[in-house]
């Protein structure tokens, strides 16, 4: 960004914050993602008001918006050149202020409704699953070990995968700058937003999308998680091939999945497309999509065990063979 620019961006970034309403815009939607639904019954305005607040702010660079089925979500920028402006100005109100507390106890009564639709929609599809999994997985250990595994490295920018509601994010996203996590549940994201913003956690954010075709550019991730997924996905090649290419040179893959198994159960009453992975084909996998640096790791005994696979993509164009 030139001077003169930056200059005038700064200008209209201040100029977009310092109004009543939409300071109290900034400070809700710097704790996470919010709709002009949710505003409108937090702030008790108007809907055409509101979203004309939120147009403004979204010209001039301090919010963020994206589009999910026919809901628009806003949050605050976390990243870019008007990210500290932003950072200072919520940083500067007194979180027991009447006014902006007030609009915290509201969100708190929309947040929970989310957790409220998303906890119907679990019991309806996926009750049974989990009642199960716990039986099969310890998962303290495994979120040891990914935690663990993860911390090694030095990622700033986490993609999980799959995130269902949030788990992964919840679990590193003290650990890093900026997290997303995608699903393509709607009901999913209600759950995984709800708890970005009860763990504060804004710099974490979920996407609806598709674990095929990843709506991210090359190289954008340090990190990616798969964390008990790939044995729903029709072609696990074909996501894996994915992470490959949004992650950034010497980028680490976490997987955890089940090792092969012969529970065809999970398969008829559960639909898992995959009877878990042998190390073999997952290596195959990994090494195709330009992983190597392989290493795997037990992290859970049952029937069947939890592996961890971690790789790495190469931090130059030289390739190196996979250990």
């Amino acid at each position: 960004m030139k001077k003169d620019d930056s200059f005038t961006a700064t200008l209209e970034a201040l100029r977009a914050i310092a109004e009543h309403t939409r300071l109290r815009i900034l400070l809700l939607c710097a704790h996470g993602e919010l709709t002009v639904g949710d505003l409108t019954q937090i702030l008790d305005q108007s809907q055409p008001r509101v979203s004309r607040h939120l147009k403004l702010m979204h010209e001039a660079g301090v919010l963020e918006r994206h589009q999910e089925g026919q809901s628009v979500w806003f949050r605050a920028v976390t990243q870019g050149p008007l990210a500290h402006i932003v950072r200072e100005t919520v940083d500067q109100i007194d979180p027991a202020d009447p006014v902006h507390a007030n609009d915290l106890e509201r969100l708190k009564t929309v947040t929970l409704t989310w957790q409220v639709q998303a906890q119907s929609y679990f019991r309806k599809h996926f009750a049974d699953w989990d009642k199960l999994r716990r039986t099969l997985i310890n998962e303290d250990e495994v979120d040891a070990a990914l935690k663990k595994s993860f911390m090694a490295s030095d990622a700033e920018t986490l993609l999980d995968i799959g995130t269902g509601t949030g788990h992964v994010l919840r679990l590193l996203g003290r650990d890093i700058e900026n997290g997303v996590g995608i699903d393509t549940s709607r009901d999913m994201l209600l759950a995984a937003r709800a708890a970005m913003h009860h763990e504060g956690l804004p710099h974490c954010h979920v996407r609806q999308a598709d674990m095929r075709k990843l709506p991210f550019e090359d190289g954008s991730f340090d990190a990616l998680s798969l964390h008990l997924v790939l044995h729903y996905a029709e072609s696990p090649s074909d996501v894996i091939k994915e992470c490959g290419r949004v992650a950034s040179p010497g980028g680490t893959i976490y997987i955890v999945d089940f090792t092969a198994h012969e529970r065809r159960e999970f398969t008829r009453l559960h639909g898992h497309r995959w009877p878990g992975f042998s190390n073999e084909e997952m290596r195959g996998w990994l090494n195709e999509a330009g992983f190597d640096t392989i290493e795997t790791s037990t992290v859970s005994n049952g029937d069947p065990d939890v592996q961890l696979w971690v790789a790495r993509t190469p931090t130059s164009s030289t390739t190196t063979t996979s250990q």
